[in-house]
């Protein structure tokens, strides 16, 4: 598309031929008309934002779309992992079917990773699929879930289970907005930052590490950089295996032990990215049991999470059989085949595999990574 320079946002290409789109960061985009020039014509725009997020940036973006669209409406949705549901999911579709929405209304996703989501999977069921933009508010979203297509709602027995791969038309990551980002929030965004280092690019884990009191501060500069490189990573693995048929699943590296942490707890307990990093501890423990990976190496990993404010020691999810929790939880996973649960395990520092592991070594790992709180 190589749509601006008028606005001097650095572009990363989703590149997937005739669906292809860019993903723009700078700050102060979200505001801008110019952002959203180039996008489907049509009449109409359906902001889909929540009750945290519309207070402090819906009356920008409804200004910014104004001169795009006759109408400009939005959907407020209640804020939380909890409520990725479809009762909420049919918030959006009450909206659109109460105002007549066409296969030309453009859906925008004002929020998170759970407002990004829900907007995607609306917009590919509605009508057999509207076009959406993401508009992502928090670090997460800018960095992982805004990026690659995968839309989905959580059902009581798994994360993200029911969704469909629909890409937006672009992503718009306005740096600006991480500076009301609650620390908590910015903590979880870190997590999948870091996640790209050991599956991908050591010299960025490196970077990391060195600029880890400079991300939590929100240095602009350093701000950039991490969400450039990591969406500069997941557009490479995306425009290889859009479906996740093989390659695209080394992006769910601690993820398998996050969900089940995440759906374990109840959803919304703890943040999506507060998951993923325990996970990832958990996952690097049984890449080491494995022989794939020096115990040395593991704990650096462990350090840099911790000092990201994340949690490294997990939730007891049932105290008399701890480790068999985890494991019923995480054979509801979608790389599991036949029951046998799919790990994205480190094959030495910046090589990532996936492969099953026996419940024994799982356990060990679960039983020597949670304690009683």
């Amino acid at each position: 598309m190589n749509l601006m320079n008028p606005i001097q946002a650095e572009q990363v290409t989703i590149e997937l031929g005739e669906r292809s789109y860019d993903i723009l960061i700078a700050p102060g985009l979200l505001g801008r008309s110019e952002s959203y020039e180039g996008l489907p014509a049509g009449r109409s725009a359906l902001i889909v934002t929540n009750t945290t997020v519309g207070p402090l940036y819906l009356e920008a973006l409804q200004r910014a779309l104004a001169g795009h669209y006759a109408s400009v409406r939005a959907v407020a949705l209640p804020d939380g992992e909890q409520y990725k549901t479809w009762e909420t999911l049919n918030l959006i579709f009450d909206d659109l079917l109460a105002s007549g929405s066409d296969r030309k209304t453009t859906l925008y996703a004002l929020g998170g990773g759970v407002v990004g989501d829900m907007t995607g999977f609306a917009a590919a069921a509605y009508m057999r699929g509207v076009p959406f933009v993401q508009v992502p508010t928090t670090l997460l979203a800018q960095v992982d879930s805004s990026v690659g297509g995968k839309t989905a709602i959580n059902h009581p027995l798994g994360k993200n289970m029911i969704g469909a791969f629909y890409q937006p038309q672009r992503v718009i990551c306005d740096l600006d907005v991480l500076n009301t980002l609650p620390a908590r929030e910015l903590s979880a965004g870190l997590a999948e930052i870091i996640k790209y280092g050991p599956i991908a690019d050591l010299q960025f884990l490196d970077w990391i590490e060195a600029n880890l009191p400079a991300l939590r501060a929100r240095e602009p500069s350093a701000l950039g950089h991490a969400v450039r490189r990591s969406c500069e990573i997941k557009a490479a693995v995306v425009g290889a295996d859009e479906r996740e048929a093989g390659l695209r699943a080394i992006l769910n590296f601690g993820h398998t032990f996050g969900h089940a942490i995440e759906a374990g707890l109840g959803y919304g307990e703890w943040l999506h990215g507060e998951g993923v990093g325990c996970g990832m501890v958990m996952a690097a423990r049984l890449s080491q049991r494995l022989g794939l990976v020096e115990a040395d190496w593991v704990e650096r990993l462990v350090r840099l999470i911790a000092a990201a404010g994340l949690p490294v020691v997990g939730p007891v999810l049932d105290a008399q059989d701890n480790a068999g929790r985890y494991l019923s939880l995480m054979r509801v996973d979608k790389k599991a085949e036949a029951g046998e649960i799919k790990f994205v395990l480190i094959d030495g520092p910046g090589r990532a595999t996936v492969r099953g592991a026996p419940d024994a070594l799982v356990r060990e790992v679960v039983d020597a990574s949670c304690v009683v709180v």
